[in-house]
Parts: structure tokens; C-alpha cells; sequence
């Protein structure tokens, strides 16, 4: 109750006496690979409105991949007002604004605020040389303890030694890095600062052993690096700050409103379906996957990142496992593999794509035949933490069909997900129910295909399509007091949705694959680690 009285406190008076009592709306921007969502809640978690907009992604290299933080101000400038006029509302009928972003996608800022190159978006593994040099001294600091057995390239330490080494006169430039999370505040408030949440998820800080391991920064090469770190530091729930003006203008929003701080897209999913208790387990499918689960102890071992300290609220610890490529490997396989005949009979059969792909995929029975598929297409997140990694299909045969390819697809996800759970198991940490959202909980046939292969039971939410909007609209009510704790906001604005039991006899009969795509990757290292580096050169 003190928490809350506080946080009242703080919420008046940064946007006025009464505004709480005429605000009755929350708002959430999730600012995913393609597209940001904006959605705007009530307090009890009814959706009033949302709206999306997409931005480009850039591929200039194999493993490379980025965006333009203009596309991405086009796109916000577009969804906030076209949100609130969805919803009908003033914009003082706001009362807060919570956003969440992708990471670790970084901006590199000029003396004049400008970019000096595209952002390096989140799944860019280019850095692989940087992190293997990081593996070499990862036994003299404590800092790499978080990513084990490898040191993840897709994070801001390699990526900044790449940028260093490669592009030195962009990081001479370069006066502010942040995250595209960050950068969102940045554009709402006119303030820049670093999410700690962020920072503790991908910049090694540590808030239980003094933050930044300047150590572990000067020894990779990064000993000014700290000095292009905005200065101010805000943890999940707090208040950053009002609408600046300029924003007010440019969105339609109202300078009463507060922004308070969030976290990674990911995270706020894993709120936004109700996974802010320890123990818990939450799965997020969409262009990649993420599992992730609160710890009350502190562990790190060889297969599960983290656990990431304070990484949302203070007593947890965030654990984390998941595929860089999960719906983004059926994209591929739409665009690359379908059979022109497959898009001809879902259109005269009016149906959307990937149900159609679902139907054939139902045809092949449990195993595929035999063809097992590794879904390593963007290197692998966990448990080998190998950003050389790549995907691949054996097992073929010449009576292997299209639908064959397809549901080896389907299954190699869901392998990938339960290695994780496997390796999560192993550490001591045992997972006995799932809440997921995103792309793959929208299919009814991949949730039961998860359940079955993982074998324990698993649910969506009313609004697992924005879950990412709604978990920030709990961080949102809970940094202004209108809840005391991110448990009672979440149980009082989360309904449970579906619910898929595990077929105990289809559970049993995808072992015997599940034991064989565990054993393919140790086998396969060398191999594709040589292909990789010769590709590279």
C-alpha cells in the first residue's frame, strides 16, 4: 500500500491533481521486428482500441540484418494517432504510456541526434568473431557467466566491437548508443536514458555487483563504450517522465501524460499473458521464439541464459531460452518452398496460407517419415548459444513430399522449444504449465503439437495477439499506483483464453525424434562451424 500511495504521488505530481481520476486509459506500444503495435487498455484490461504499422527490414549480409530508425518514426508517427482515434477518446484520457521494443537492437547517435548507421536489429549475428574472442577470456570475468556455454553474438558487447573495429570513424561519431527501446522514450519525453531491465537482459549490468562490468568492457576493447551510455538509469515501472510538448504535438498526445519505463518485447509478453510470478514458464512464438521464466535463486549453467538479476522486479532473477528462427522458418519456407498449386487452392478455397499449410501438414503422421528439421536457421539462442549454427532437414528420401518439409518444420520448432525446457529441467528448474502468445498461439495445431512433444499443459490468453501492449499496460498501472503489485495488475487484467492438454501417447511416440534432434547438432558442430567461417572469409 505505501508502493502505491507513492507511486499516486509521483503520478500527480508529474501530471497534474484529478488527472488519475479523469484518465482511464492505458497505453501500450510494442515495437516488434516488423511492425509497432499501439493499443490503449482500461485499467481492468479491456482493449479499447490498437493499431499497426510496419517498417522494413534490411538483409545486406548473410547473419546481418537492420533497420531504419526513420521507417520506424514513420510508423509511430502513423500509430499513436490513428490508436486514439480508434478508441474515441481525448488524449487526456491517458494516463500512461509504457513501451517495449526489441533488443538487442542498438542506434548509434551523432552529436546531432542522427544516426550514423542503420540500427543493428536484434537477430544480427555478424559479430561472431567478437564473441568467440570473448569465449577466449570468459573464464577471467564474471560478466559472461549470463550466456553459457557461448557468449551470444547477437548482443551490444560484440556488436559494439564490431562497429568499433569495422566502422571506426561511425564510432567516433557516435556520442549516444541506445536501445530501440530506449529511443522510443527518448522520442515521447525528450530525455535519454537506458532501461536497466534492457541492460541487465543484454549488456551484462548486473545491479546486485555494481551495474556496468567495466572490467569485462575494457578488456574486449570497449573502455569507452560506458562513456556513449545515456547517464540515467530506470528500472521496470518507474516514472521517466511526462510527454514533452513536441511529442504532445506530433502524436496528439497530452503533456499530463507519464511515460514509465518498460522492457524488451519478449518481457513484456511474458507479463502480458500473466507470467510475473517466479516459477512460472511463458512462450513466446512469433518471427523467433522465447521461453522465459522468474527465478527466485540465482543459477547460470551451460544451456539456459541468465538468470539476468533484478531483470524485472527486485527479489528475481529472468531465465531464458528460445530459437533466433521459429514462425520466420515457415515464412521462408512460404516464399522459397510452396507449391504454386498449394496458393492456388487456398485462394479458391478462400483460406489464409498457413492454414493451408497446416492442412497438408496434418496428412504427414507424427516424425515426418523420419525427416527431422534443425531450426538453427539464425544460429542457435539456446542451449548451445552458437551464433554459427544453421539450420538444416535430414532424413530425405525421394518419397518425401512438400507437406513432408512442412510439418518437419512445424516439429523442429517445437524440438527446439522443449531442448530448452529440457536444458531449464536439467539446471534444476522444472516447468510444469506454459502460457504462450504471439503467431504460433494464434494455431490451434502447433499449441497441441508443443503440448504433445513437451508434455506438459499449455494456454493462451483473450489477449495473447497484444500481449506485448497489454503487458506494458500493466507495468503502466502499476508504476502509477492504480495497482500495488504486477501480480495484482496482471490478476485483475489477464484472461485465460484456450487451454491444449498433452496427448500422453502422441508425447511418447515424439520422443524417440526428440532424442534424435538432441543428438544432431553435436555431431553436425564442426561440419557447419567450417562451412560457416569458409562463407565468411
Amino acid at each position: 500500500k505505501k508502493k502505491k500511495g507513492l507511486r499516486r504521488q509521483a503520478f500527480l505530481r508529474n501530471a497534474g491533481e484529478g488527472s488519475l481520476d479523469m484518465a482511464k486509459y492505458l497505453m501500450g506500444i510494442d515495437a516488434g521486428t516488423g511492425s509497432v503495435r499501439v493499443a490503449l487498455y482500461d485499467f481492468r484490461g479491456q482493449n479499447r482500441a490498437y493499431h499497426i504499422e510496419e517498417y522494413a527490414t534490411t538483409y545486406p549480409k548473410n547473419g546481418w540484418a537492420e533497420q531504419d530508425d526513420k521507417g520506424w518514426w514513420e510508423a509511430l508517427t502513423k500509430a499513436i494517432p490513428e490508436c486514439i482515434k480508434k478508441a474515441g477518446i481525448g488524449p487526456d484520457n491517458i494516463a500512461a504510456i509504457t513501451c517495449d521494443a526489441t533488443t538487442n537492437t542498438l542506434v548509434y547517435l551523432g552529436e546531432d541526434d542522427e544516426s550514423v548507421r542503420p540500427p543493428i536489429l536484434w537477430m544480427d549475428v555478424r559479430a561472431t568473431e567478437e564473441a568467440s574472442f570473448i569465449d577466449e577470456i570468459r573464464d577471467d570475468y564474471e560478466a559472461t557467466r549470463f550466456y553459457k556455454p557461448s557468449f551470444r553474438a547477437d548482443t551490444m558487447v560484440p556488436k559494439c566491437m564490431w562497429v568499433k573495429k569495422h566502422e571506426p570513424e561511425n564510432w567516433a561519431k557516435t556520442k549516444t548508443i541506445m536501445e530501440f527501446e530506449d529511443w522510443l522514450n527518448w522520442k515521447l519525453t525528450g530525455k535519454k536514458s537506458v532501461c536497466m531491465s534492457i541492460a541487465a537482459f543484454r549488456w551484462n549490468y548486473d545491479d546486485k555487483n555494481g551495474g556496468y562490468p567495466i572490467d569485462f568492457y575494457n578488456a574486449v576493447g570497449l573502455d569507452d563504450v560506458v562513456d556513449k551510455f545515456p547517464k540515467d538509469i530506470y528500472r521496470v515501472g518507474e516514472i521517466i517522465g511526462n510527454v514533452s510538448r513536441e511529442a504532445a504535438q506530433i502524436f496528439g498526445l497530452s503533456t499530463k501524460t507519464v511515460v514509465v519505463e518498460g522492457t524488451a518485447d519478449c518481457n513484456a509478453c511474458m507479463f502480458g499473458v500473466g507470467g510475473v510470478r517466479p516459477n512460472g514458464m511463458t512462450l513466446i512464438g512469433g518471427t523467433s521464439t522465447c521461453l522465459l521464466g522468474l527465478s527466485e535463486e540465482d543459477f547460470h549453467v551451460n544451456g539456459v541464459n541468465g538468470t539476468y538479476p533484478n531483470c524485472m522486479y527486485e527479489g528475481t532473477s529472468l531465465l531464458e531460452g528460445g530459437q533466433t528462427a521459429a514462425g520466420s522458418i515457415l515464412t521462408w519456407f512460404r516464399n522459397n518452398l510452396l507449391p504454386g498449386t498449394w496458393a492456388q487452392e487456398a485462394m479458391n478455397k478462400d483460406m489464409n496460407i498457413y492454414d493451408y499449410i497446416t492442412e497438408k501438414a496434418k496428412t504427414v503422421p507424427i516424425g515426418c517419415d523420419g525427416l527431422v528439421m534443425m531450426d538453427y536457421f539464425q544460429g542457435n539462442r539456446a542451449p548451445y548459444s552458437d551464433s554459427k549454427a544453421r539450420g538444416m532437414f535430414w532424413g530425405l528420401s525421394i518419397g518425401t513430399s512438400t507437406a513432408h518439409l512442412a510439418r518437419a518444420i512445424y516439429e523442429g520448432v517445437a524440438y527446439g522449444a522443449n531442448h530448452c525446457i529440457v536444458s531449464m529441467k536439467d539446471a534444476g528448474y522444472d516447468v510444469k504449465e506454459i502460457y504462450a502468445c504471439g503467431g504460433l498461439a494464434q494455431s490451434d495445431f502447433w499449441m497441441q503439437m508443443h503440448a504433445d512433444i513437451i508434455g506438459v499443459p499449455m494456454y493462451t490468453t483473450v489477449e495473447n495477439q497484444s500481449a506485448g501492449c497489454l503487458g506494458d499496460c500493466i507495468i503502466a498501472a502499476t508504476g502509477i499506483g492504480i495497482y500495488p503489485s504486477f501480480a495484482d495488475a496482471a490478476d485483475s487484467m489477464i484472461r485465460v483464453d484456450k487451454e491444449y492438454i498433452p496427448d500422453m501417447e502422441a508425447h511418447k511416440e515424439y520422443q524417440f525424434y526428440m532424442e534424435r534432434y538432441m543428438e544432431t547438432w553435436p555431431q553436425m558442430r564442426d561440419i557447419v562451424h567450417k562451412t560457416v567461417d569458409h562463407n565468411n572469409k
